[in-house]
């Protein structure tokens, strides 16, 4: 039985290398276009709407669930805005914010044998410490998982190639002072000190500008309207901690790619915003002895949801249901104390459950 079992792990040691150098091959002699993006790949953007990890040191995660949900609607033919749970993939795989990451390759191994699910069965609260974590039950059932991954090479050639072969990369970076003043162009390093490290997705190349393509995780208010371009000589990919390249690539999205499922946004409140009677207005001071992302809450708000696919919304203050809602829009007056509170909203059709999340202080 040994030796038998010795035999077929040799043969498929023999396939994968096999198939390795058959895409070495492909790599050194693709005719490359000048330009390539997943943004526009014959006038349609398989790319899907810029998020905001802050303040959570998430990005591992937010790349690598940017570059598959691209491939989804890919493989599906159809814009329709997957969105997967960055959150459940990062603390599911490992990660703790006391750490500051998650292993990448413990992430896209995670990918590979059990997938990550909806923002639905685990949305993202936009907290910056560690908290008792669980995605919805039956999460299981309504993931994506992958078929393998695999590091890129630090070359224009292979870094295009790729690209063109198995979409967006996730790329590990270095990044200085001047990055997190990035308003647009090609960006360059120029001034300031190394601030750390960095991953986000790379979609596509351009060669009249002789730069990458990166879709990052910091909000569309940064950059590009949150789209970057890196130069080509700037220097920046780092390898993971020693190991591999830094630019890894997954392949072979599969799984419940389009669950039956409702689809819930809380549109008001918004993290980082301050609430004054109603009135909307960008939170200032943050470093004030308050969680960071939550909205701070001044007088009476209505909250707001926009929800697909559902019959009713349910409203919860710190896990006790407060009010029910059965017609579009969506509403609730919020009524509830002084004090740091989480908002739950739980959206339901026939056959499942989604959730939004988020923390709020009220203050008067």
């Amino acid at each position: 039985m040994k030796k038998t079992m010795t035999i077929v792990i040799a043969i498929i040691l023999l396939t994968t290398i096999a198939t390795s150098v058959e895409k070495a091959k492909k790599i050194e002699t693709t005719d490359l276009p000048s330009y390539f993006s997943w943004r526009n790949i014959n006038g349609i953007d398989y790319t899907t709407p810029i998020k905001n990890q802050a303040p959570a040191p998430t990005c591992e995660a937010y790349a690598l669930c940017a570059s598959l949900e691209t491939l989804m609607q890919y493989q599906m033919g159809e814009l329709y805005n997957p969105d997967l749970s960055e959150t459940h993939l990062y603390f599911y795989a490992g990660g703790t914010y006391e750490a500051g990451y998650v292993d990448i390759v413990d992430a896209a191994n995670y990918l590979i044998e059990y997938g990550v699910p909806d923002e639905g069965c685990y949305p993202d609260p936009h907290r910056a410490f560690d908290y008792p974590f669980e995605s919805l039950q039956g999460w299981e059932n309504r993931t994506v998982k992958i078929l393998e991954w695999g590091w890129v090479e630090h070359t224009e050639e292979a870094i295009k190639t790729a690209l063109m072969e198995y979409g967006p990369l996730s790329i590990c970076v270095y990044f200085w002072k001047d990055f997190h003043y990035y308003t647009g162009g090609v960006y360059i390093h120029r001034w300031g000190r190394l601030a750390g490290g960095h991953v986000m997705s790379m979609v596509g190349y351009d060669d009249n500008e002789q730069c990458w393509i990166v879709k990052n995780s910091a909000g569309t208010k940064w950059g590009e309207g949150g789209w970057l371009k890196i130069a080509y000589d700037a220097n920046m990919f780092a390898k993971w901690y020693g190991e591999g390249t830094g630019i890894m690539y997954i392949d072979g999205a599969y799984g419940n790619l389009k669950p039956d499922v409702p689809k819930v946004q809380l549109e008001t409140p918004k993290n980082f915003q301050t609430y004054f009677f109603g009135q909307e207005f960008t939170t200032f001071f943050k470093k004030m002895p308050i969680q960071k992302a939550s909205p701070r809450i001044f007088g009476e708000l209505i909250v707001e949801v926009t929800a697909e696919n559902a019959n009713q919304v349910e409203f919860y203050i710190d896990n006790v249901k407060q009010h029910t809602d059965d017609d579009v829009p969506f509403t609730w007056d919020l009524q509830t104390t002084r004090g740091l509170h989480t908002l739950e909203i739980r959206a339901i059709n026939d056959h499942n459950i989604s959730v939004d999340i988020i923390d709020i202080y009220k203050i008067i």
